[in-house]
């Protein structure tokens, strides 16, 4: 039987693939409930709140997942025991986004608003994975790519530090 409710976010798939994204949404999610405590280690919530955090999660998951930590019965626990399971996946996106940031050129793009999607979704899977990648980050990098036929097009905006390219 499917889910007769709305999620507020994407299930969290059974591959894991999804599990950064679904953990922050979850995070903000149980904060906004007021239930975000109940995914802490040593949480002294009450035994309803533990209730409803579970139902959440639970709802949030792939049926297989459901299945699989069916006799689960605190939130907190669910959290711990998905983190172990899917937390890898900071090591499999890293150097994906590490590469695909090492390769991200302006002239590689038809236009600036395809490089800027390209960019903010490269720089989005870094910060995900903890790497902090800064506005002058990327100022720098969309400089330092410009074709060389640019260079004083590139010099001029290092020099006024024009933004105008995002």
């Amino acid at each position: 039987m499917s889910n007769l409710t709305k999620l507020e976010f994407v299930a969290l798939d059974i591959t894991g693939n999804n599990y950064l994204s679904w953990v922050l949404d979850a995070e903000i999610h149980l904060d906004a409930k007021g239930l975000g405590e109940t995914i802490k280690g040593g949480n002294e919530e009450s035994t309803q709140d533990k209730a409803k955090a579970m139902i959440f999660l639970r709802h949030h998951l792939h049926e297989g997942l459901k299945t699989e930590y069916l006799t689960v019965k605190d939130p907190q626990v669910l959290w711990v025991n998905l983190k172990e399971r899917y937390d890898h996946q900071k090591t499999v996106i890293l150097p994906k986004a590490r590469y695909e940031w090492l390769i991200l050129r302006l002239q590689d793009f038809k236009s600036v608003s395809d490089y800027n999607s390209a960019m903010f979704k490269t720089t989005s899977q870094l910060n995900l994975c903890g790497e902090k990648i800064t506005d002058a980050d990327m100022l720098e990098k969309t400089y330092s790519t410009f074709h060389a036929n640019n260079v004083v097009v590139q010099i001029q905006y290092r020099e006024k530090r024009l933004p105008e390219i995002f």
